[in-house]
């Protein structure tokens, strides 16, 4: 939008002017100029019109007159002495300026704005995170303003620039946040290392496995509170794995422990379930206890007393909130193990399904097998009986044409043609006899062959029947331990620990509970 106007007018003597009006936007005010006739030339005019108006500079003549107004809607731009041929223009300039004002306005908010982060930014000594979503949240709104066209192209660009600077400044604090990070991941790495070096070598001696088994939940738990790069964490998790399974093999064996994981969490199920039991009643005797002090302070006699008392009833129930505290996180321990425990059920019974579907192509196989070969037999047989019959007749056939009589007649040399005839047409039929035989055969174990395709369709369709309510639960969900460094656009340094990684304490806490039994018994 142009911020220069010029046209022609005229004054209160009704003289010809050259009005010219200039928007002072950051003030809020309109300046304007006034030529006469003599001074507004050809020359002049068309400068005024082609480069003054484009922000050129011009040299105005000595005569011309000034004034300022303020930019109000309500009221015209011009003094009421000074008449204009085009009053539309004026109006629509009017109107477009006001924006022009209200857009200047809301640049200069945004730029104090940003001045206030730059100030804040340039006193960090180190990377800030909540400057950086501070930043972010700032240019978001400028961004909104320029989707909207509340903002002119130089205003947006202008705040661009400078945020962009800042940008670049927290970028080289994160940056060098990021090094330290990395340099601190690698000294807790080095130290897990060493820790794990010296208690594999203490498992290996294979002397008290309870205390190193204890010292391995240390670590664990240590090890989740530690700083770690995504590759350092994986590495040191390995590590820790690996020696909770030596002791593990160590107490129970190279087969480990026998019992499958949907034991041990019934197991550890049940256990919790007896302590959230004990742990209600023990709320409830308390609860009674503070009910009778409760009674008592109300008939107390002497102050002495009633502060004792008052002192009890403190204690209480601050020992009832403890254990409330704790009641609760067992019921959230009890929910996550219940969703554990529908998952682990719903595994086994695809497991045994897959294991009946295997078990009934087994027998399925071994009938078709059993079925072959007994017709193979039946098949051996007919065809030995045949081949015997076939053999019969031929020899008997060949006996009658052996020896013909010297003197034979004609007619007899034709029964004897005739009987070779028959013996080579015997045994033609014998081999076809063989052949067809073959091709029964070949016949029969294309049907068996059927046949078990048909079964296995049948048993996979019984595998694939619409699944239980067991068989569909979900299974619960472990987070994984993240190290969050500096945001989402940083040199990544947060590290997950890996899939194969436990849940809290894992099987530490499931090999405590069995060192505590066997303790017990």
């Amino acid at each position: 939008m142009k911020t220069k106007l010029v046209l022609w007018g005229a004054n209160a003597q009704d003289e010809r002017i050259l009005v010219a009006l200039e928007l002072l936007a950051d003030d809020n005010m309109v300046k304007i100029y006034t030529f006469p006739e003599s001074l507004a030339t050809e020359e002049f005019s068309q400068k005024m019109m082609n480069e003054w108006r484009d922000n050129k500079p011009l040299e105005f003549p000595e005569g011309y007159n000034e004034v300022e107004r303020g930019l109000n809607v309500s009221e015209s731009m011009l003094p009421d002495e000074i008449k204009v041929e085009r009053a539309d223009l004026i109006s629509r300039a009017q109107t477009e300026w006001q924006f022009i004002v209200l857009s200047s306005k809301l640049s200069q908010a945004y730029h104090s704005e940003l001045e206030d982060l730059k100030e804040r930014i340039n006193q960090l000594s180190r990377f800030d995170d909540t400057l950086w979503e501070e930043l972010k949240g700032f240019w978001d709104k400028v961004q909104g303003q320029v989707r909207e066209r509340n903002l002119f192209r130089d205003h947006a660009d202008f705040l661009r620039d400078k945020t962009n600077e800042m940008f670049g400044q927290l970028k080289a604090l994160r940056a060098k946040l990021d090094d330290e990070f990395k340099d601190r991941s690698k000294g807790n790495y080095d130290s897990f290392m060493e820790i794990l070096e010296e208690v594999e070598t203490r498992i290996k001696e294979g002397n008290r496995l309870q205390p190193l088994f204890e010292e391995l939940k240390k670590i664990q738990r240590k090890f989740r509170d530690s700083k770690f790069t995504r590759d350092h964490r994986s590495k040191v998790w390995e590590r820790l794995d690996a020696a909770f399974k030596m002791v593990k093999e160590k107490r129970f064996g190279a087969s480990g422990d026998d019992r499958s994981p949907l034991e041990r969490i019934k197991r550890r199920f049940d256990g919790l379930l007896s302590a959230i039991e004990k742990m209600e009643r023990s709320i409830k005797r308390d609860r009674d206890d503070l009910e009778f002090q409760n009674r008592k302070i109300a008939r107390t006699d002497g102050q002495l007393e009633a502060q004792i008392r008052q002192a009890k009833i403190k204690m209480i129930e601050e020992r009832i909130r403890s254990k409330e505290e704790k009641l609760k996180e067992m019921m959230q321990t009890k929910i996550d193990l219940e969703g554990r425990v529908e998952a682990l059920k719903a595994k086994e019974e695809k497991r045994l399904e897959r294991e009946r579907i295997e078990e009934a192509k087994k027998e399925a196989k071994a009938k078709i097998q059993e079925q072959i070969k007994a017709e193979a037999a039946a098949r051996k047989d007919s065809s030995e009986e045949l081949e015997k019959a076939a053999e019969a007749i031929t020899g008997e056939g060949e006996g009658k044409t052996a020896k013909p009589a010297p003197d034979a007649k004609p007619e007899e040399n034709l029964g004897d043609a005739i009987s070779n005839t028959l013996g080579d047409s015997l045994e033609d039929v014998i081999d076809t006899i063989r052949s067809v035989a073959e091709v029964v055969a070949g016949k029969v174990e294309d049907a068996i062959e059927d046949f078990t395709e048909q079964l296995e369709e049948e048993v996979a369709d019984m595998a694939t029947a619409e699944p239980t309510d067991e068989q569909t639960a979900t299974p619960v969900s472990e987070e994984p331990v993240v190290a969050t460094a500096a945001d989402e656009s940083a040199v990544e340094v947060e590290e997950e620990t890996p899939a194969a990684a436990p849940d809290e304490l894992g099987r530490a806490e499931e090999e405590e509970v069995e060192a505590e039994e066997k303790k017990d018994s």
